[in-house]
């Protein structure tokens, strides 16, 4: 079993930032794709980025030109750097991990975007 520890969530005024990272709690191998969901109150969890091991990256579409996804494959580390944050992104954020076939998921860190 793999658990996967996530950091930097909190509240934030609109159009600040946050950044967010998530990595396994132990060594691992065969990393494939990371990525990271949200899920609002009352909503589906929703896919927000992914990014894969050749790097190639995909985002929703109510995100893309505010949020970066990266990793660090040396640490199988997953970033996601937040900008221009607004109130519609309030939601518990959670990490992704695909190893080997198998998913993993972080236990949700909060962000709140209010003033």
């Amino acid at each position: 079993q793999v658990q996967l520890v996530e950091s930097g969530g909190g509240l934030v005024q609109p159009g600040g930032s946050l950044r967010l990272s998530c990595a396994p709690s132990r060594n691992v191998f065969s990393v494939r794709t990371m990525g990271w969901y949200r899920q609002a109150a009352g909503k589906q969890r929703e896919l927000v980025a992914s990014i894969t091991d050749s790097v190639r990256t995909t985002y929703a579409d109510a995100v893309k030109g505010r949020f970066t996804i990266s990793r660090d494959s040396a640490k199988n580390t997953v970033y996601l750097q937040m900008n221009s944050l607004k109130p519609e992104d309030t939601a518990v954020y959670y990490c992704n991990v695909v190893i080997l076939g198998a998913t993993f998921w972080g236990q949700g860190t909060q962000v709140t975007v209010s003033s």
